[in-house]
């Protein structure tokens, strides 16, 4: 008999009744939208020049609502299984520290809501936690399957735009990027909201479908992958960024370990291959005048991070000082930003800066405007300054102290060995594809920053490594039965011959 509060309905109880197999169905569809639903609401400020990238925000939160509900399901329902609470421990600390950092920050209101158009404060973590619960909490692989689709989706709906944006100049927030004087180049941001956001995505998503069009039994979606991870390996090099170049190498350097780790025929090694080829040409044709360029391929991550996100878009920081950084020269423009954090973390070790407010200890001057201005406009008159570090695990002492960071990298360590742990139990491309998005994630964020479009997956996919998924039950207990038997037959052959 189903079970019911207080003599009311079936129907109205579904949650008491509902079954491992339904909540899969459901959870799967709360991750569907943690893919879509900032993409497709930052539309609304690509084609629109009144609206701001707040619309993204909104998104975030949809999404977030979403699998908070599905997160509380699976508690009530005891769907977390007792090898996901250490994890579910070292995330809730996360957002614990992060909610001391903000009692000790400069801003309440953007520590919890995140600064104006990014939306990544203490409110986003939780809904990251939320993420990460629903996916671990999955116990079909049909569940994790349908997101693992959903990914090459997403990445495939960011690459036609991306492609769009390209070639005909449109659907972009800026239409032309000033890289310099002589050279006009269009940087494609896909739904993403910037090209290093875009080629994080893409990391994934070319990841997931190197790894589905190795092994997976549909063919139709086998097909899609293959024509899918060639798309995204020729966008990712078009974002002209160093993340775009990392990623495209990661995720087919990941496609080639995928057949082998799936055992899939050796003949599905020509997709990665076909997929580094397609980087290739995209390398071609961006350095070339029929994309803008007159002198060979280059990349320029110091306009797109700075002034094209930051201080363009979002009013995030000031413009660049040309005193102390070479705006075209990558590697002297990471190494500014990180060396000027460690300076940051040095005077908040503990608590850090407060989330989302790396820019606030930069601030230097007032220029006319009074300190009760708003956020945006006082950020923008003080040149030099920035809002991200890009490499998250600097960012992350910065912001919200040393030990959200030490909790981070625990729980980051765990998704890997829990990962490969499940790999040598089942070989399956789920298994595999989400081993192998975990570890590219976790590299890429040395040279990347979280947002808003690429962090819900990311840690939906952590979250996935410590799925205990029905196939995996099935798969243990027939491996511990087939040694049971091992060991009882030649006691019975002894007991044989006794007898004789």
């Amino acid at each position: 008999m189903a079970k019911t509060i207080l003599k009311t309905s079936d129907k109205s109880n579904f949650i008491l009744n509902m079954t491992e197999e339904q909540y899969a169905k459901l959870a799967s569809f709360g991750l569907i939208a943690a893919c879509f639903t900032t993409c497709l609401l930052t539309i609304i400020p690509e084609v629109s020049d009144t609206t701001t990238y707040t619309a993204a925000t909104v998104g975030l939160a949809v999404s977030g609502v979403i699998c908070m509900i599905l997160a509380l399901i699976a508690l009530i329902k005891k769907y977390v299984s007792g090898s996901i609470i250490l994890p579910a421990i070292l995330f809730a600390a996360i957002v614990g520290w992060s909610t001391v950092s903000l009692y000790n920050s400069y801003d309440y209101n953007v520590g919890f809501y995140g600064f104006p158009q990014r939306g990544e404060g203490l409110l986003a973590t939780i809904f990251y936690f939320c993420f990460f619960i629903t996916a671990a909490s999955i116990k079909r692989t049909k569940g994790l399957r349908t997101f693992l689709y959903a990914i090459i989706s997403i990445g495939f709906l960011n690459a036609v735009v991306a492609v769009i944006q390209i070639f005909t100049k449109k659907l972009l927030y800026i239409s032309y990027r000033d890289i310099s004087v002589f050279i006009m180049a269009v940087t494609p941001d896909g739904l993403s909201q910037s090209p290093i956001f875009l080629a994080m995505l893409l990391t994934l998503s070319l990841t997931a479908a190197l790894t589905v069009a190795a092994s997976d039994e549909n063919k139709k979606w086998r097909i899609f992958s293959a024509v899918s991870a060639c798309l995204f390996a020729f966008v990712m090099v078009f974002t002209r960024t160093l993340m775009g170049v990392c990623g495209a190498s990661l995720g087919i350097l990941a496609g080639f370990a995928a057949v082998f780790i799936t055992k899939a025929p050796k003949l599905r090694l020509l997709q990665p291959v076909a997929a580094l080829a397609a980087a290739a040409i995209g390398i071609t044709i961006a350095g070339t005048t029929m994309s803008g360029q007159q002198d060979g391929y280059h990349l320029y991550d110091g306009q797109i991070l700075w002034n094209d996100d930051a201080y363009q878009r979002v009013s995030a920081s000031g413009s660049y000082n040309p005193d102390a950084v070479d705006i075209d020269d990558t590697y002297d423009v990471y190494t500014y930003l990180s060396e000027k954090t460690k300076r940051i973390i040095e005077k908040n070790k503990l608590y850090g800066t407060g989330p989302e407010q790396l820019v606030y200890p930069q601030i230097y001057t007032y220029s006319m405007l009074n300190e009760n201005a708003a956020i945006n406009d006082l950020t923008i008159v003080n040149k030099g300054t920035f809002d991200k570090t890009y490499n998250e695990y600097l960012y992350t002492a910065a912001t919200r102290g040393i030990p959200t960071l030490i909790f981070t990298v625990m729980l980051l360590a765990l998704a890997v060995i829990s990962g490969f742990r499940k790999l040598r139990r089942s070989r399956s491309e789920v298994s595999t594809a989400f081993f192998l998005m975990t570890v590219c994630g976790i590299l890429i964020f040395f040279i990347g920053a979280s947002n808003i479009t690429y962090s819900p997956i990311f840690w939906a996919c952590t979250g996935a490594c410590f799925a205990k998924l029905a196939a995996d039950k099935n798969t243990a207990n027939n491996s511990e039965g087939a040694e049971k038997a091992e060991k009882s037959a030649p006691a019975k052959k002894n007991d044989t011959a006794e007898a004789k």
